[in-house]
């Protein structure tokens, strides 16, 4: 070996050290940066959890913030104790029956709305896809004046149909938005085959199109009931009486009044109302990721 080579291996070699170098300092940097992220993130979780389970006293003495002396669950048991006007799982059980009434209705209405602007040529379908898109945009803080006036001329107010009517007003443009960028990713050969086969149009759509946007339709459920759920404005003013009101309503008026706070029931309260959410997240998070970024990049 050559004096020359030699010193162009020696070269090499150093180029690749300082490159191994450089990327486990970018891979240090950015683990480090993921560590602060998380705990940033994950603090105000780990604060109710351990506020949920500490007396009274000790939330008022505020000794050892981050520790719990004597953890206790009388914060818990507290909410489902039927001597109080703590209504817990009624405001529950409403959650969820508004929840889940609104994401079917209007996933079902998106998902068919989506595909006859997709699939049909319909004269300003462009048009109306746009306008669905801006109605979602359009904020609560306008919209609820005259939606309680219509709810009220109904003879709706205080009626949890009422909320199951109103909300589909939110979550379907989004629902159909998101349902038309996936429908305009499955090509329609296999539906035009399906139809030169014998299949009508429902049959093609049913059997067809509605399997290959799955990922979508389960997108569209997760943030329809994620939002549903967590509502508050229309459920607070449509629902004044304490039997019909949602978890995001009741919790905080029975737990608080003028500027006392029951800040351990508080926070057992926020514990368990969260944990729905969080379960259809844990179930079905990649089918959410996909349909949302296919939902993004193609409508």
């Amino acid at each position: 070996m050559t004096a020359i080579q030699a010193k162009q291996k020696r070269g090499v070699t150093t180029m690749r050290a300082d490159r191994r170098f450089q990327e486990g300092v970018w891979n240090t940097l950015a683990g480090v940066g993921l560590v602060a992220f998380l705990v940033i993130w994950l603090f105000p979780v780990f604060w109710m959890g351990i506020t949920s389970i500490k007396p009274n006293a000790e939330i008022t003495r505020q000794e050892a913030p981050l520790g719990v002396a004597e953890p206790t669950l009388d914060n818990f048991t507290f909410l489902f104790d039927t001597e109080n006007r703590v209504q817990f799982v009624r405001w529950s059980l409403n959650s969820l029956m508004v929840s889940t009434a609104t994401t079917l209705l209007s996933v079902v209405a998106g998902t068919m709305a989506a595909y006859a602007l997709v699939r049909f040529k319909l004269i300003g379908g462009s048009a109306m896809g746009l306008g669905i898109f801006v109605t979602y945009l359009l904020p609560q803080t306008l919209l609820f004046i005259p939606m309680t006036y219509i709810v009220r001329q109904l003879n709706l107010y205080d009626n949890l149909f009422a909320l199951v009517l109103v909300y589909p007003t939110m979550m379907v443009p989004f629902c159909t938005w998101l349902m038309m960028g996936y429908f305009r990713a499955i090509p329609s050969d296999m539906e035009n085959s399906a139809r030169v086969d014998g299949a009508t149009r429902w049959q093609a759509f049913y059997m067809i199109a509605l399997p290959l946007a799955r990922p979508g339709i389960i997108s569209a459920s997760i943030f329809t009931f994620t939002l549903s759920w967590s509502e508050y404005l229309y459920a607070l003013v449509l629902m004044p009486s304490s039997a019909n009101q949602t978890i995001p309503i009741g919790v905080p008026n029975a737990l608080s009044s003028g500027d006392v706070f029951i800040w351990g029931s508080l926070m057992a309260a926020a514990l368990l109302g969260s944990l729905p959410v969080v379960l259809v997240y844990a179930f079905f998070m990649r089918y959410f990721v996909s349909g949302m970024m296919v939902g993004a990049v193609k409508g």
